[in-house]
């Protein structure tokens, strides 16, 4: 039974979105403001442009947690990003999984995407996701080291395996006021992923939000008090 107990709280502690035991993360924001934030990991890729588009459309900002490697060889799509108005955040530069590697290693990764952002965008990211939601022992000294602060999830649309029609009912079933939601423009570091799907989702759940009367922002705008 301890060994149960011990083995859950460890599991939660890595990736429950509300763990704070590894780093210092949030996975929501405060109620009472009327916004959602929209998030996208693993990009940029040549998919992102059809999703600022999109984004564009219905007057929608949103946080791109982008990948290094992928910023280091699509840097234009990554200039795009910011020139719409979007936010930048870090998800690693290799889009490795962080359970049991040493803080050197997720300096590195960190550390190398936080460089290549700002030599594109003249901005370094304030915001942090780990890939696939795993936090581990030295992460928080680490995010502390770069002025990070981890972002989890309140939603996450499972957009790599759904069709278009269930992850949009994911989504919409899930948000509400302050949530964070979680797709993807990317698919770890593939070059030219199909998120057909997603962007699909994403062109019924804009309206969606948008007729709750729910603004569609960036994880630092819901986060404003």
């Amino acid at each position: 039974m301890a060994a149960g107990s011990t083995v859950g709280f460890l599991s939660w502690a890595v990736r429950g979105r509300s763990s704070r035991i590894f780093a210092p993360s949030v996975w929501r924001g405060p109620s009472g403001h009327r916004r959602i934030a929209l998030t996208f990991d693993d990009g940029p890729s040549e998919s992102t442009p059809a999703l600022l588009e999109l984004l564009d459309r219905h007057n929608a900002k949103a946080t791109f947690f982008v990948c290094g490697h992928n910023a280091e060889r699509l840097p234009h799509v990554l200039r795009a990003i910011a020139a719409a108005g979007h936010e930048i955040g870090n998800h690693t530069w290799s889009h490795r999984r962080l359970d049991f590697a040493p803080s050197t290693a997720m300096r590195d990764e960190i550390g190398r995407t936080q460089e290549i952002i700002r030599a594109v965008t003249g901005k370094s990211p304030k915001l942090f996701r780990a890939p696939y939601g795993v936090r581990w022992p030295g992460l928080r000294s680490v995010q502390k080291e770069f002025n990070l602060t981890g972002v989890m999830w309140t939603t996450i649309g499972r957009d790599w395996k759904l069709p278009a029609a269930a992850i949009a009912s994911r989504i919409l079933n899930t948000a509400f006021d302050g949530a964070i939601l979680c797709l993807h423009d990317g698919r770890g570091l593939q070059p030219r992923p199909d998120i057909g799907p997603t962007l699909g989702a994403v062109a019924e759940v804009l309206p969606g939000l948008t007729q709750r009367n729910l603004s569609i922002t960036s994880v630092s705008a819901i986060l404003e008090r």
